[in-house]
């Protein structure tokens, strides 16, 4: 799909790899505040049912922001509202999938629901499940 205003439709789908490091997680928890020792602490971590340090689910929910903000529909989008559900636990420098699905268009209002998915990219399993709604007057 090029880069030009032409108009979206249901199906149509967007998607973005992406990973986080450690230096991400830390800082995302400096920024927030959320400084539980299951993100930060290697030692801590590994007493868990993880084994190992997880990310903040909003850290691996964030790049729905990114993408509604900067790179589909594209400029101008009003990211209104979104639902997530945490199905799987996300590591840092892992690869993961943002998966954008447009299920429905409202024209008039210039809307769109999307469905959201992160996927990991070694297994294909979703991490992050959920909806959001966006207007965009110019692609929808």
């Amino acid at each position: 799909m090029n880069t030009h205003q032409e108009k979206l439709n249901e199906n149509d789908e967007y998607r973005l790899t992406f990973s986080y490091s450690q230096e991400q997680v830390n800082r995302f928890a400096e920024v927030t505040g959320d400084n539980n020792p299951l993100h930060l602490d290697e030692e801590y971590a590994s007493k868990t049912m993880f084994k190992r340090p997880i990310m903040h689910g909003f850290l691996g929910g964030s790049v729905f922001s990114k993408i509604f903000g900067t790179l589909f529909p594209g400029e101008g989008t009003i990211y209104m509202n979104q639902t997530m559900n945490f199905m799987r636990p996300m590591f840092v420098d892992t690869e993961y999938e943002a998966v954008m699905t447009i299920m429905e268009v409202n024209r008039e209002k210039n809307r769109a629901k999307v469905k959201t998915e992160v996927i990991d990219k070694a297994t294909g399993k979703a991490t992050i499940s959920g909806e959001a709604t966006v207007i965009n007057p110019n692609r929808l």
